[in-house]
């Protein structure tokens, strides 16, 4: 098929990052993933992996480990969602995404084996394009892929993986309809990645989501390395280009990195990739501290707290819960320095507007609502402007990202700084712009 053919077939999957009128327990099922998995051979079961779960910080985590590994010279697989421009960013081997004619090409072998299969066990759009990086990186003969937990853990279809290593980034409240409503339910879905005898990163963790992953640790037999205990870390300068900070991990201390991913809670995501590495070095494999320091100075991760220009600052952002906008906002007032904030926010009907709104508003002079195009579950603005009961505040609706973002120009100052942010896919649209 043709790559324009491959996406059509793509769009032909029921994709669950653009609805929420679904049931979780129900549409997840791991068995459907694995029976399309041995249909290919299994080619998940060809390299060596790390998975990555958790709320806050799982991309992130994922880009300064794979940066690392490349640094230390290995043919290194990145697996991630959701992208921001083109489905391809999702699926990359040192730092070139997958290419139109690979997507097609495996896409025909995928739909070989799909059209052997019953109706009622068709597979979504997630699990089909998991497949194809598994397929992608058998083939290509990476040394290590490093994947990212689309959604939950325990029923993802990244959740065949045997993985060298099992991490679990800062958890806090999000999909609760789905996941649960208290941090350890969703804790508990998250923490289903942890498999039997093997070792698991724990970032800082509330004392709820903590407990039950030590739990599940402690059933599986698996080793917790505890990030702020067993790994230490501490910021010391900063600006509006990068971070400098040190770590005292498991076997060598790092007294001054420097990264260009800006916030404090990078510094987090920073430490808990390196305990990735240590662990691995654990396991045999030869991975420098030099390595370390150059994959943590080079790591990229777009979209997060990410500078587009200057005079004004435009700077995007892809929270999408309260918990990622408290930290936004923290790392905004801690590096900028501004006159005026313009917010341009979009948010996912399914999030919690109210918590994020509670966030932002108090450092917002100018909101301008928006919303994707891209997305099913996009709320609309006057829906998220119903949340707002602050009257204080010049408030504008728009009908698309475009839009949003001419309209921010057009309000900022040359001192102002004008902060898009609430879902990757309006971050995605206004870099398109």
């Amino acid at each position: 098929m043709t790559y324009k053919e491959a996406l059509q077939y793509l769009d032909s999957f029921v994709n669950y990052e653009r609805r929420d009128d679904y049931d979780y327990k129900r549409s997840f099922r791991l068995d459907r993933m694995e029976r399309l998995a041995a249909g290919l051979g299994d080619p998940q079961k060809y390299f060596r992996s790390i998975h990555i779960a958790g709320t806050k910080g799982k991309g992130s985590t994922s880009a300064i480990a794979y940066s690392i590994l490349k640094e230390a010279g290995y043919r290194t697989g990145l697996y991630t969602s959701p992208h921001l421009i083109s489905f391809r960013e999702r699926i990359r081997i040192d730092d070139k995404f997958i290419s139109e004619e690979d997507v097609s090409r495996l896409l025909s072998k995928i739909k070989d084996v799909i059209d052997d299969m019953p109706e009622a066990g068709r597979p979504t759009f997630f699990e089909v394009y998991t497949a194809l990086s598994y397929l992608y990186f058998k083939e290509a003969k990476v040394d290590f892929a490093v994947f990212e937990v689309g959604l939950g853990g325990r029923l993802d279809a990244t959740n065949i993986l045997e993985p060298l290593v099992s991490v679990i980034t800062p958890i806090s409240y999000e999909h609760t309809d789905k996941l649960g409503h208290t941090l350890a339910e969703i804790a508990g879905e998250k923490a289903g990645i942890i498999k039997e005898d093997a070792t698991c990163i724990i970032a800082p963790q509330e004392e709820e989501a903590l407990k039950t992953i030590l739990r599940v640790c402690e059933d599986k037999r698996a080793r917790p390395v505890l990030v702020g205990k067993d790994i230490r870390f501490e910021g010391f300068e900063f600006n509006d280009s990068k971070e400098i900070f040190g770590v005292a991990g498991l076997s060598s201390r790092y007294p001054r990195l420097e990264m260009a991913l800006l916030g404090s809670h990078q510094i987090v995501n920073a430490a808990t990739a390196i305990g990735i590495i240590e662990s691995l070095r654990l396991k045999g494999i030869d991975i420098t501290d030099d390595a370390v320091r150059r994959g943590v100075r080079n790591a990229r991760w777009p979209g997060r707290l990410e500078i587009v220009s200057k005079r004004p600052y435009l700077l995007i952002d892809g929270a999408q819960n309260r918990a990622s906008a408290n930290a936004l906002v923290k790392a905004v007032k801690r590096i900028f320095r501004y006159n005026k904030l313009v917010l341009v926010l979009g948010v996912s009907k399914d999030k919690d507007i109210k918590g994020m709104l509670e966030e932002l508003l108090p450092v917002s002079d100018r909101i301008i609502l928006t919303k994707a195009k891209v997305i099913e579950r996009a709320a609309e603005p006057q829906r998220i402007k119903e949340f707002i009961t602050r009257t204080d505040k010049d408030i504008y609706l728009t009908s698309s990202v475009k839009e949003a973002v001419s309209m921010a120009r057009s309000l900022a100052a040359p001192d102002d700084l004008i902060l898009i942010t609430g879902s990757l896919f309006v971050v995605g649209e206004a870099i398109d712009e």
